[in-house]
C-alpha cells in the first residue's frame, strides 16, 4: 500500500510541474479540440462539442508516460 501512495506522490508533482510550465511558458495549445474527429456543432443558441480524437491522443499520451515510468523504475 505505500508503493501505491509513493507513485500518486510522484505522480502528482510531475503533473504540477507540468502545469507550472505550461502555465508561465505561454504554451499556446490552439490545436487541442480543434483536431480532425472532435465534434464541435455550433448553432444559434445551441453548442455541442465533445473532443474524441483530442481525448484518445491524451490518453495514449499518458498511457506511455505511465509505461516509461514503470520501466524506468522496475
Amino acid at each position: 500500500m505505500q508503493q501505491a501512495g509513493k507513485y500518486l506522490i510522484i505522480s502528482g508533482i510531475i503533473l504540477i510541474v507540468i502545469g507550472i510550465i505550461i502555465y508561465f511558458s505561454g504554451f499556446r495549445n490552439n490545436w487541442i479540440g480543434h483536431l480532425p474527429g472532435d465534434i464541435r456543432i455550433e448553432k444559434e443558441n445551441f453548442k455541442f462539442y465533445f473532443p474524441i480524437t483530442t481525448s484518445l491522443l491524451i490518453s495514449l499520451l499518458i498511457t506511455v508516460i505511465v509505461w516509461i515510468i514503470r520501466k524506468l523504475i522496475h
